[in-house]
């Protein structure tokens, strides 16, 4: 996709959204089944069932998906996309790779400090881009981008969180 069909495909939504912001506003779910066989939770994703488990520092054995992986992956994935949808709109051509990384401190999850942590102490996420755009052009590019990516501004601004449990008769 070039920058005029993608502005064309976004030109109307953007009329949309101005017109009524109310459309702009899209519930986005995630489910998982809890089926008793291990400590592990099955998540439904658009092309495949993943299994979620203890990741080896928890106890785990590495053959289940670790959430905190998962998160990074969904980081990498937006950062990636947005980064690619904004080159796209500036005309810019870059290729290249997304990695991000970050620190779990365990003794939080596992209740062994309770002043460690629960959850990452920091996240790091890094473009090796190929390009020849200008240093200007690049920096516009990751700053649009980190505006956008609508994972790293969850991590960095994180929303009203709530939870709620429903219980029923165990099979």
């Amino acid at each position: 996709m070039d920058a005029a069909a993608l502005k064309a495909t976004q030109a109307p939504l953007k009329a949309s959204y101005s017109a009524d912001p109310d459309k702009a506003v899209v519930t986005l779910r995630a489910d998982g089944d809890l089926d008793g066989s291990g400590i592990a939770c099955s998540v439904r994703t658009a092309g495949a069932l993943a299994e979620a488990g203890l990741h080896p520092a928890a106890g785990g054995d590495g053959t289940q998906l670790c959430s905190g992986d998962m998160l990074l992956e969904a980081l990498v994935a937006c950062a990636g996309v947005t980064l690619r949808a904004v080159a796209t709109s500036l005309g810019i051509e870059a290729t290249g790779r997304v990695r991000a990384e970050g620190d779990l401190d365990f003794r939080g999850t596992l209740g062994v400090d309770k002043q460690a942590p629960v959850g990452f102490r920091d996240v790091r996420l890094f473009f090796d881009l190929d390009t020849t755009a200008p240093r200007e052009q690049v920096d516009t590019l990751v700053r649009l981008t980190e505006r956008y990516c609508v994972v790293l501004q969850t991590l960095t601004t994180p929303p009203a969180t709530s939870v709620e449990v429903t219980t029923g008769q165990a099979a």
